[in-house]
């Protein structure tokens, strides 16, 4: 009897890793390791794929105190992700005729093919229709990756009738696969706005997005590389970030290898849209939370440039200039606007033109979100995410100047969440958390003293904490207040952006290094 099973090919193990990653942003550190041995495996590196290297570049422990018989996290976590691929095939992706699998003892991935006959009997997936849970971040493929498990799917089911029907059945077979084909190229198309999964940078569930009244919305969240033009990337959170598209006019530039501060994702600054140009990008109705990244070069011209941003036809900055909004050149600027609506056309608008100099834009992010209220926003001081016993989820470090990370993990007791205070950013450092200007925020700190003991550790470790300039608290003493290994929080309520959109949190040092483990940002606002 011919072998049914589906051949075996490049494309359709890349497009089934791509499909699972998406469906794991529930666990943004299990997609952040599928992603990385992943990635691996398809340049042909799977000798690279070993304990140390995923410790070190997925889960940031530093290479010089790395110990495996002592920090156990790459088993750990291959563990966790080889159980939660088994439940993955047992539940949304039972229909997908390629199985990844971590098999015990491994970190590189196999990947294997269902017989037909393993998926008789199974769902079949509705002509078009992909699992909205685990899209992958090319359309193109989801589309074409359910085409062909629906055909897979239908030809098992037909061969078992009799020989003599067999050459029909695959000439019609074929006619369907091209109707499908047309079908979900022309859905692409008109994609319409469904609701999403735990966005892996919010860390909470939102309401799902309101379908759309105009027939050519697109799912959200929208994150879009400007003036890039590769296949989707991954930043440290887990989130997938497309391809630029959308725009009209403009000049897609890529930037030197240089060094960007206050961003733990400087893939995000690696690309450009420079001179005069504007997006179109269309929406299912409701608020949205904007977010526009920029990083001004290192050049005398960056430094007098301005330009200015439009959205939906109204003036949003008449003179914007990157290095003065950043503080500098080659720095993370990153401008946030909530209760953004899609104009009437079902469009958001947003257009930059050049006043002094050509407008840049480096990369642009559409969440939706709830009328008048900037989504929380949560910081840990580690360089993998940290999912909190609510469901929430902490970004990894990020928007810091300054300072160091620890390198050994604490246990912290007294806390349902002993994993956010693991780890600290220690020395005298600045976070600058983008927010929207015209809020009222209370921003909640996490600490625990998880350096001097108790011999002795009163006035061993003290500082001050301000906020734009204003202080926050002095003398602040955490073993004083909680003892060594213990956590303490401080809450400020009511406190006022700067001009430039920014919550500017300044540590610093009296006896020895000022410390903070987490930062959580919510939005006061009426």
């Amino acid at each position: 009897m011919a072998d049914l099973s589906p051949p075996r090919s490049m494309e359709s193990e890349r497009a089934e890793w791509e499909a699972v990653i998406a469906g794991l942003s529930r666990t943004p550190r299990l997609a952040k390791l599928l992603a990385y041995i992943g990635e691996l495996y398809f340049q042909k590196r799977s000798d690279e794929i070993n304990e140390f290297q995923i410790a070190i570049n997925v889960f940031g422990r530093s290479e010089k105190v790395f110990d495996p018989t002592r920090d156990s996290i790459a088993r750990v976590e291959a563990y966790r992700l080889r159980r939660r691929l088994k439940e993955y095939y047992e539940t949304e992706g039972i229909d997908h005729p390629v199985v990844i699998s971590l098999p015990p003892g491994s970190y590189v991935p196999c990947f294997s093919y269902r017989t037909d006959s393993a998926l008789t009997g199974q769902s079949i997936v509705a002509a078009g229709a992909v699992n909205r849970d685990t899209a992958i971040a090319d359309p193109a493929k989801s589309v074409n990756s359910g085409i062909e498990a629906v055909n897979s799917r239908r030809e098992s089911t037909q061969l078992q009738s009799t020989a003599s029907s067999r050459k029909k059945l695959v000439l019609s077979i074929s006619a369907v696969a091209i109707v499908l084909l047309v079908a979900g190229a022309f859905a692409l198309r008109h994609f319409v706005s469904f609701g999403h999964p735990t966005d892996p940078e919010i860390g909470s569930t939102n309401s799902p997005a309101t379908v759309a009244s105009h027939a050519n919305s697109v799912r959200v969240p929208i994150r879009l590389l400007c003036g890039y033009n590769g296949t989707p990337r991954i930043d440290s959170a887990g989130a997938y970030w497309e391809a630029d598209r959308y725009y009209d006019g403009g000049t897609a530039r890529s930037r030197p290898e240089q060094t960007i501060t206050r961003t733990s994702d400087p893939m995000l600054f690696e690309h450009w849209r420079l001179d005069d140009f504007s997006y179109d990008i269309p929406l299912a109705k409701g608020p949205y939370e904007l977010h526009l990244y920029f990083v001004a070069p290192q050049s005398e011209e960056a430094t007098i440039s301005s330009f200015k941003v439009e959205m939906n036809g109204k003036l949003v900055f008449g003179g914007f200039n990157i290095a003065d909004d950043a503080l500098g050149a080659n720095i993370a600027d990153e401008r946030v606007f909530k209760d953004v609506y899609p104009d009437t056309d079902g469009k958001l608008h947003l257009k930059f033109t050049g006043v002094h100099s050509t407008p840049s834009l480096n990369a642009i992010e559409l969440l939706p979100s709830e009328p008048h209220k900037q989504l929380p926003i949560r910081l840990v001081a580690q360089r993998a995410a940290v999912t909190d016993h609510m469901g929430n989820v902490w970004r990894p470090d990020t928007y810091y100047q300054n300072g160091h990370l620890s390198d050994l993990p604490q246990i912290v007791s007294g806390t349902q969440d002993p994993s956010l205070y693991a780890h600290e950013r220690y020395g005298h450092f600045i976070y600058s958390v983008p927010v929207d200007p015209h809020g009222r925020y209370k921003v909640v700190l996490h600490f625990a003293e998880l350096y001097w003991g108790a011999d002795p550790g009163i006035g061993r470790r003290i500082f001050r904490i301000l906020c734009n300039g204003s202080t926050l608290i002095d003398n602040f003493d955490i073993f004083k207040e909680a003892g060594s290994l213990r956590p303490v929080t401080k809450t400020f309520s009511h406190l006022r952006p700067s001009a430039e959109g920014k919550l500017d949190l300044t540590f610093e040092p009296i006896e020895n290094y000022a410390t903070v483990s987490a930062i959580e940002v919510i939005d006061e606002s009426e």
